[in-house]
């Protein structure tokens, strides 16, 4: 072989060093940089999973609290309606006592009395009349 095929078959093998080292490097670059996109994605992962248990203990600890507020409410739902049944029949109760009274008081209607004695007896008919 001449000395230019020799220098012609030594560039050619330059070449192929240098385009083997050249790729060596960007494999090597692009792993790396994988690798550290996989190591960013997990630790990105770990954050949002501690953030979701967090944010899970918060909505059960809302939950928990709309649930005895619910409670709360219907206790005084209940409390409410107790309270307006005995108000109807307190009311009741208060119409039937007048009702009695009324009709006692219409016993006496044209009574006059000067004196305590002339009193007694229409008092105490009264007072009957409204047990």
């Amino acid at each position: 072989m001449s000395a230019l095929g020799t220098l012609a078959a030594g560039a050619v093998s330059g070449i192929w060093k240098a385009a083997t080292v050249i790729l060596a490097a960007v494999l090597l670059l692009v792993a790396s940089s994988t690798g550290t996109g996989w190591w960013l994605a997990a630790s990105d992962r770990d954050v949002s999973r501690a953030a979701l248990v967090q944010e899970q203990g918060v909505s059960a600890q809302l939950r928990s609290s709309i649930t005895e507020q619910n409670r709360a409410i219907d206790g005084m739902a209940k409390a409410t309606l107790a309270a307006q049944e005995r108000g109807s029949a307190a009311q009741a109760a208060a119409a039937a006592k007048g009702k009695k009274y009324d009709a006692a008081l219409a016993q006496f209607a044209g009574a006059r009395a000067t004196t305590c004695d002339e009193a007694m007896p229409a008092v105490r008919l009264l007072l009957e009349g409204v047990q």
